[in-house]
């Protein structure tokens, strides 16, 4: 990312960006599975707190992540490689559709609704590994104090979707079918195992172990 002009493309790219990792998609399924038994005010006050710790999280990362790559001597490409690592274990689960629980409903034990808001539906289906490693390399890579709000704010309209989304679950889960949601993840896990295969091969051409024109 090139924050020395900050133009239609860059925002255009950031946002989407941060959409796959930090928007409502990956959550979605894992949220209506595991808040199933509850009542509307209980889903809600879950969706408030899982985007709050989401969106303070990220926040955090952005703030200290260049401070963190430079004290455990970390590169940008290191972190790509990691970041689509971590990406295609949680991508593959999606792909392969949904063949195990997310929640401990079979298990007969009382769910605390405090700790799946924050795990793991805060981090890591909320913010992924997709949206963590934007905001740790974009944290190494901003140039000025503009280039650094346009990160911050772009956060915060995608939290205030995820808020929208998620406070009002109960509406939009009458208008989703099923059957769709179910093909829907399958899809994007497809889509989301190509996005981590591009974060590995960008963070390998950053390490310099292939050449861009390798990469294409």
């Amino acid at each position: 990312m090139d924050f020395t002009v900050i133009d239609a493309g860059l925002v255009a790219k950031l946002l989407l960006l941060l959409l796959v990792g930090m928007g409502p998609k990956i959550a979605l399924v894992p949220f209506l599975e595991m808040t199933q038994s509850f009542d509307a005010a209980t889903k809600a006050a879950i969706g408030r707190q899982m985007v709050v710790t989401a969106t303070v999280a990220a926040l955090i990362i952005f703030a200290t992540g260049a401070l963190l790559m430079r004290l455990l001597h970390i590169t940008g490409g290191a972190v790509a490689v990691a970041g689509g690592i971590v990406l295609a274990l949680l991508a593959l689960k999606m792909a392969a559709g949904p063949t195990e629980k997310h929640g401990k409903e079979d298990l007969g034990l009382p769910v605390d609704t405090a700790k799946i808001a924050v795990f793991p539906l805060a981090v890591p289906y909320m913010l992924n590994p997709v949206g963590i490693t934007v905001l740790i390399i974009a944290s190494g890579e901003v140039v000025s104090i503009v280039s650094a709000a346009l990160v911050v704010a772009l956060v915060l309209i995608i939290a205030a979707f995820d808020y929208l989304v998620f406070t009002n679950i109960d509406v939009l889960a009458k208008r989703m079918k099923p059957a769709s949601l179910v093909i829907s993840e399958v899809v994007f896990g497809i889509l989301l195992t190509a996005v981590a295969v591009q974060l590995f091969v960008a963070g390998l051409v950053n390490l310099g172990i292939i050449t861009a024109n390798a990469a294409h």
